[in-house]
């Protein structure tokens, strides 16, 4: 039996600390799959080594960090970051979607711009909770981990955010929109389906008055198959 129940209401802190993200992949697809803690220790050092100075502990989010950022968050505030866009481009093989059935999640890609939310990490814990979000982020290595500028409200901010690695196995480029359609209606993992991934993001960003209409465009879609299957369930049923 799976240690993980097949429909749990998401990622907790408590998977990060026993480390179980890894445990997880390392399961699901095989054990190199997943980074080591030697791995992961050493892309946090070296990107703490690469933080600019006069920089603080900021996190850009714009995805799951939105509404489950599992550290502490001492400020926040709407972002807007320019050359990378939000997109569903990166296969989910467990947390969100099976080997046999991979999912979406997002990823930042080149391009456009994104509005998100910068949060900030109390600077007494940010280390501890940025080896935290590592096991998180960088479980199978599929990010590229940057310090990037954002504008919030006209402030300039330096914040760290995650940005795809094309060269990845994981990487599902610029799919057509009915295919993600497909993928978010259907897929599911350890810690929930794809579709709750983007329900969940796209109700955070509009509390923090942000409409994405990709997101939009994708829910709309969504609902509308769904009306659609509920009709001809009904019909099937007429005599």
């Amino acid at each position: 039996m799976s240690r993980w129940p097949h429909h749990p209401d998401t990622l907790s802190r408590r998977d990060l600390e026993e480390n179980r993200m890894r445990e997880l992949y390392a399961a699901a697809v095989d054990p190199s799959h997943a980074l080591s803690d030697e791995q992961l220790s050493e892309s946090l050092t070296t990107t703490l080594a690469a933080k600019p100075k006069g920089a603080g502990w900021w996190v850009f989010a714009y995805g799951s960090l939105l509404w489950n950022p599992l550290f502490p968050v001492a400020e926040m505030r709407p972002a807007m970051l320019k050359g990378l866009h939000r997109r569903f481009c990166l296969w989910s093989l467990a947390s969100r979607g099976t080997v046999e059935k991979p999912g979406l999640v997002l990823g930042l890609d080149r391009g456009g711009a994104c509005c998100g939310v910068a949060l900030r990490l109390p600077p007494m814990l940010a280390i501890d909770e940025l080896h935290l979000l590592w096991r998180r982020e960088m479980v199978v290595g599929s990010y590229h981990p940057r310090w990037v500028k954002v504008d919030a409200d006209g402030r300039e901010l330096v914040a760290l955010t995650f940005v795809v690695r094309r060269d990845h196995p994981q990487y599902a480029g610029r799919l057509p929109l009915a295919q993600e359609v497909g993928v978010l209606g259907s897929a599911c993992g350890a810690f929930g389906s794809s579709l709750d991934y983007l329900e969940r993001t796209r109700v955070a960003l509009i509390a923090h008055g942000i409409v994405d209409p990709y997101l939009e465009e994708l829910a709309a879609r969504l609902a509308s198959h769904r009306a659609s299957q509920i009709v001809g369930q009904e019909e099937s049923r007429q005599p």
